[in-house]
């Protein structure tokens, strides 16, 4: 696949005769204007390509015209080149259908232009056999592209834009891939993301995939959709699980429910069912797998090998800091014993720690730490009314509330531990790292408003509170999403004195 054009017109290849063969491409389609060839609207329809086009969602795109374009404007030479062959110098055979054409048209085509130069045997051939290894690649699309060499603009359906983006690119029409760019970016949803991924991903759109990628992790846990869990595949969910900027609404614990849904959906494709059946339908499967392999847990089994790097990215000891969560993960039996003892004990020195040393919390920030190993932590807001948060789990001492009033979000050190757990720290003053992000999403899942703080450490003293956000003047749109990250010790490699 050739290098992809920005620029909004062709990318032409000249050769020797090339203007020639347009004379003579122009000559033939005056001729049979003159000898009084259907118009455009008398064009009948058949089963190869010739359809109607329909209104709806897509975008057409207007190409500069060139000489044998001149009579364009009345659909002649598509028509008459195109649709009828007249004056054609070479047959092109693929998928089982046939399209008598120009070699001058399809020389602006990378592919073409290449093929019918050099010492190619193709170039003197006048039957051509195209070999499709793209699944994506259908006749439709193949006879969409091909007639696009011969007319100003071409009409992409939204439902049509995969299979003409890889018939674009295995043909190299730049023009065409830039117009599936432009639709692909106006219609990223919860339907399309996964394909539009990886269409992304095989033809080399590194902006629609980054766009993509953005939308799973803005959306994947703000929305509850088996559809989508299906369609996430196991290195994609891996990148999204592993990200930093992962929207993870409520805990860690909720990831760990999601991907147990999705390690499900996978295994069993065909389960249909209201959403609340999904959770213990899994939880019933898992255990009656658990049963058949004797208590070994599922990571280790054959079925559960392929999900191990997915399951690899989740923070750990964030989940077992909580006393219910960890009775979940221990009564589920997917994760191995092997990855859970090392958490246990880096757990418990750690609240040694922080009730021996009489440590304050990171001093500075380690990004690297932050995005790795920090709590991941959220919620929503669904209305502009006073609201806040207290997430489950032993912190360390800390009793760090988030509150939203005013259209500002505050944090506050608590010098009363409200949220049920018994562990207060006694320091007077206590330093947190922490990272704050939220953002508004229409309905199609993409970000109306975003904000964020820089990564940056915090210190309050007992009761005390600090705006961290203000939205005071900003446009606005419910719910708002809200995600954290915190890092309550900073990692050591020995223990403080």
């Amino acid at each position: 696949m050739g290098a992809l054009s920005s620029r909004m017109s062709w990318n032409r290849v000249e050769e020797p005769g090339a203007p020639e063969r347009e004379e003579e491409a122009e000559e033939v389609a005056v001729a049979a204007i003159e000898e009084g060839e259907e118009s455009e609207e008398a064009r009948p329809t058949t089963s190869q390509g010739r359809h109607k086009r329909k209104t709806g969602p897509g975008r057409q795109l207007t190409k500069a015209p060139c000489g044998k374009r001149a009579k364009d404007s009345l659909g002649s030479v598509y028509e008459t080149l195109f649709l009828r062959g007249e004056g054609s110098d070479v047959q092109i055979r693929a998928l089982g259908e046939e399209w008598n054409l120009h070699k001058v048209n399809l020389c602006q085509s990378g592919y073409f232009a290449s093929m019918f130069s050099g010492a190619w045997r193709e170039t003197t051939m006048t039957t051509v056999e195209l070999q499709m290894p793209d699944e994506n690649i259908d006749c439709e699309a193949l006879h969409e592209a091909l007639g696009s060499l011969y007319r100003d603009s071409v009409l992409i359906p939204r439902g049509r834009v995969v299979p003409m983006l890889a018939t674009a690119s295995m043909l190299q029409l730049d023009e065409l891939i830039e117009q599936c760019r432009e639709i692909m970016k106006d219609t990223v949803n919860v339907q399309t993301v996964c394909s539009y991924y990886y269409s992304a991903e095989c033809y080399g759109l590194q902006d629609i995939r980054a766009m993509c990628l953005q939308w799973l992790l803005d959306n994947l846990m703000t929305r509850h959709n088996e559809e989508l869990l299906r369609e996430v595949s196991l290195d994609l969910m891996k990148e999204v699980i592993a990200s930093s900027e992962l929207f993870v609404m409520e805990v860690e614990m909720d990831v760990y429910t999601m991907l147990k849904k999705w390690m499900f959906l996978q295994l069993q494709p065909t389960w249909r069912g209201p959403h609340r059946d999904l959770l213990p339908d899994a939880d019933s499967w898992f255990a009656g797998s658990r049963q058949e392999s004797e208590g070994t847990a599922f990571l280790e089994t054959e079925q559960g090998r392929a999900f191990v790097p997915v399951f690899q990215q989740l923070r750990l000891a964030c989940i077992i800091s909580d006393l219910p969560s960890a009775r979940i993960i221990d009564q589920d039996a997917l994760i191995p014993a092997t990855w859970l003892s090392p958490v246990y004990k880096e757990q418990w020195l750690a609240l040694l720690r922080a009730e021996q040393t009489r440590e304050l919390g990171p001093t500075d920030v380690c990004v690297s730490d932050l995005q790795r190993t920090s709590m991941r932590c959220g919620g929503r807001l669904y209305r502009d009314e006073q609201c806040s948060w207290r997430w489950a789990g032993f912190n360390f001492g800390w009793d760090l509330a988030v509150y939203y009033a005013n259209r500002r979000i505050i944090f506050k050190h608590s010098a009363l531990n409200k949220s049920g757990g018994l562990a207060v720290s006694l320091l007077g003053q206590r330093k947190v790292a922490f990272r704050l992000r939220l953002a508004s999403l229409d309905r199609a899942g993409r970000a109306i408003l975003r904000r964020e703080t820089e990564y940056q450490v915090l210190s309050l003293g007992k009761d005390e509170e600090l705006e961290v956000v203000n939205l005071e003047n900003e446009h606005v749109v419910f719910p708002i999403y809200v995600t954290c990250s915190f890092l309550y010790l900073p990692r050591e490699g020995r223990f403080p004195e």
